[in-house]
């Protein structure tokens, strides 16, 4: 298992929540896929059925700060400054996927894009930009 593998298998193991979600992670070299397999108690809207917004929303705000523990080297996790989310269509009950694109990556803020994705990558659910302040070691 490679160094990058082991920091993002500590990070999704880290955050309960993310256990909470089923959230897990695939990763080809420094690019990962984050999965959000379906689960009933994901659903938000019982007569569509759909994900619950926040679901969505938590599960790109995951897939970020996963990727940032991918590619930064500190064991300390980055925070959150501020994300936008921006629902696009009804995430439907099924398999969801996200990735991360990091933008921009400094000494102290990353700011990030993330797209969700079910059956095609062309047509997202949801997206979120962001910025995220990075660990400093001491």
């Amino acid at each position: 298992m490679s160094a990058a593998e082991k920091r993002l298998e500590a990070f999704l193991q880290t955050v309960p929540y993310i256990r909470f979600l089923g959230m897990r992670a695939e990763l080809a070299g420094d690019e990962m896929t984050a999965v959000l397999p379906f689960a009933e108690h994901l659903v938000g809207n019982v007569m569509l059925p759909a994900l619950h917004g926040g679901v969505l929303g938590a599960f790109l705000e995951a897939t970020a700060l996963a990727q940032l523990a991918v590619v930064q080297k500190s064991e300390k996790p980055p925070k959150t400054i501020d994300v936008t989310i921006e629902y696009l269509r009804p995430g439907r009950a099924m398999t969801t996927y996200a990735r991360a694109d990091l933008r921009k990556v400094g000494r102290r803020i990353a700011n990030i894009h993330v797209e969700a994705w079910q059956e095609a990558r062309s047509h997202p659910v949801a997206a979120l930009r962001g910025h995220f302040l990075l660990a400093q070691d001491d």
